[in-house]
């Protein structure tokens, strides 16, 4: 059977709502696993936030409290501002140099005696300050103990008291770091820091804060695969449930299929329906359905929740990604043709390996080995071709997505790195949004393979559907037949088949009598297996009557009919079973004696003691039996 091309539903809507009518007795499984999908995708977008908060507490706590850092900075700048120090040191100077002109202003060009002059030991506010300390205050902007009692005053930060020492020794080790990019030099002169400066500035982790975020992060992780969970199981038990109901029910309408159904349809076209039509609706309603809800709400919300957290990111992200979607859309859409042609070409190898294989006694017979040879390889050569091309742009889904992702991160890195540099965000903003790359890119995958599926789901149920539909043999109404004899009668019998303009059998009239052996002789097509058909009433008759024993066919049930006629058919078939099984096929409460007595009156006997185990011997339909013993076991 050659392979077949995937189909598209005629009718997509009429299919997808005709699927969900039947799905309605498991609709509270789908709902179920429709709201778990939901609330799962809910937590997958709540949870980058947390984390945004657990990453800026961490990192919190591996950086100097700035706040106060800055705190202190403005309250000691504050008592050094330029105009209290040019105050404070017109006020340190020699008096006696207000009246004099030859004094140059620039005290860095003056030498030490020159400033000592300018600059003696005095007492300002009952606070003796050196001279000593005065040039070294000008020269090196180092401030003594004396200078800071006259410039600073305590005061708190946080509760601790910063006191006058602690704020001279703070100024005199962060004097000389303006200009610096040593961070060790800087964290050096921190550690050096007078204990009530260290105690308010030191990196200090809030570990109540951290303990907090991560246990709801991991409550939020845990109920989310809690979720995932009972979304996949409760889904898993619709499709299994709904596929054991449809493998039932075309087993049942089987059944009661009249023979023209199987007139007008290929067998392999009905086996289809029932193995590969019901698995794939199995298949993609557990894997679509709630995929498709979760994704959608996946994408929705993480749209959402980007642009709540950070605009700028968000349509960073949000650009990204979009131009790596349309990429991989641009060369998908040139490889959609190269699939097609593989599904076709390997068709028609399949094809040509079928009719060969089956046919293998003919292509010897005819010498035809070798333009089978050639039929094969020229075939072969198309699928290797088209194989090829088609696997190798699909092969590029895997490294685009990849692509996609990096891109998406590498964007929000960059752009988000130069928004802390301007304090717009912080760095757990950056570890959000690399997430939320992940959770806005999978959805939209999702979503194309989920409508894909949805699209193969509406085709196969519309198959399997059809085949549901189609119309029943008729039920019937039997007389049963006491004491049979065996008198058959056509009575002025005429059949036309379905889709014939011509009746097969017209106006035919016919009795055997009890006891009779009667040989219906006839070309191929003058309607001798018809009658065979008619009689056994696989077909209803267009017009006239069949009569058993003078009860008419149409008073009687087929089931009825079949007790009464053994039918041995041109065509032969064997159960996968013993001789035994084959021979009392739905026949109960058969003894080995009576099988045996019947084996002797077919000419099977002989065949059956050859056998290894007798009527136990195992057989089936690919063992080497001739047709006529395969003719007689049937």
């Amino acid at each position: 059977m050659r392979n077949r091309i995937p189909e598209k539903a005629k009718n997509f809507k009429e299919a997808i709502i005709r699927l969900f009518k039947e799905l309605n007795s498991y609709k509270a499984l789908i709902i179920i696993s429709i709201i778990a999908a939901i609330f799962s995708s809910v937590l997958a977008i709540i949870s980058p936030n947390r984390l945004s908060k657990l990453t800026d507490e961490i990192s919190l706590g591996l950086s100097i409290n700035k706040d106060n850092m800055t705190t202190i900075l403005t309250n000691v700048q504050d008592s050094m501002s330029e105009e209290k120090v040019r105050i404070l040191f017109y006020e340190l100077m020699n008096k006696d140099l207000l009246n004099t002109n030859d004094i140059s202003s620039d005290y860095m060009a003056l030498t030490e005696e020159q400033l000592s002059y300018i600059f003696p030991d005095s007492i300002y506010n009952g606070v003796f300050i050196s001279s000593n300390d005065k040039i070294n205050f000008i020269k090196n902007r180092v401030v003594s103990e004396s200078i800071g009692n006259v410039l600073f005053t305590n005061f708190e930060v946080d509760g601790v008291v910063i006191t006058v020492s602690d704020q001279t020794k703070f100024i005199n080790l962060i004097s000389d770091l303006g200009t610096t990019n040593d961070a060790s030099l800087v964290y050096s002169r921190i550690e050096a820091m007078p204990d009530s400066i260290l105690s308010v500035i030191k990196p200090h982790m809030n570990l109540t804060n951290i303990k907090n975020i991560a246990i709801l992060l991991i409550i939020i992780y845990i109920v989310s695969a809690i979720l995932h969970y009972v979304e996949s199981v409760s889904m898993v038990n619709v499709s299994n449930k709904f596929a054991f109901k449809l493998r039932k029910n075309i087993s049942n309408k089987i059944n009661i299929l009249p023979l023209k159904y199987f007139d007008k349809h290929l067998s392999g076209d009905t086996l289809s329906r029932v193995t590969n039509d019901v698995d794939t609706m199995a298949q993609n309603l557990n894997n679509s359905l709630a995929t498709l809800v979760s994704a959608i709400t996946l994408f929705l919300g993480t749209t959402i929740m980007m642009f709540i957290t950070n605009v700028p990111m968000a349509l960073t992200a949000i650009i990204s990604s979009l131009l790596g979607f349309s990429f991989m859309a641009a060369v998908l859409s040139k490889s959609q043709k190269y699939f097609t042609a593989r599904q076709t070409e390997l068709g028609n190898l399949n094809g040509h390996i079928e009719e060969v294989y089956s046919s293998l006694n003919v292509v010897k017979a005819y010498n035809g080995e070798k333009l089978a040879k050639n039929k094969f390889e020229e075939y072969n050569n198309k699928v290797c071709v088209a194989n090829r091309k088609s696997q190798f742009l699909s092969g590029l889904m895997i490294p685009m997505m990849g692509f996609i992702g990096n891109l998406g991160y590498v964007a929000v890195c960059i752009v988000g790195a130069l928004l802390v540099m301007n304090n717009k965000i912080s760095f757990g903003v950056i570890v959000a949004f690399i997430t939320y790359v992940r959770l806005f890119t999978s959805p939209l995958s999702q979503i194309a393979q989920a409508l894909t599926s949805m699209q193969s789901t509406a085709a196969a149920s519309e198959r399997v559907f059809e085949f549901l539909d189609e119309e029943e043999m008729v039920k019937e109404r039997s007389k049963h037949i006491k004491n049979v004899k065996g008198e058959i009668e056509f009575d002025n019998v005429s059949f036309t088949y379905d889709g014939n303009d011509k009746p097969t059998i017209k106006n035919f009239t016919a009795r055997a009598l009890p006891g009779e052996k009667i040989a219906i002789v006839g070309p191929t097509g003058a309607g001798k297996t018809t009658m065979v058909n008619l009689l056994m009433k696989f077909y209803e008759i267009s017009s006239g009557d069949i009569k058993i024993d003078g009860i008419s066919t149409k008073d009687l049930a087929r089931d009825d009919i079949h007790r009464l006629f053994t039918m041995v058919l041109q065509d032969t078939w064997l159960f996968d079973g013993t001789i035994r099984d084959n021979i009392v096929y739905n026949r109960p409460n058969v003894t080995d004696k009576q099988v045996m007595d019947v084996c002797k009156i077919a000419g099977l006997d002989h065949f059956i003691k050859t056998l290894p185990n007798g009527l136990d011997t195992n057989i089936n339909e690919n063992d080497s039996i001739s047709a006529g013993q395969k003719q007689l076991l049937t």
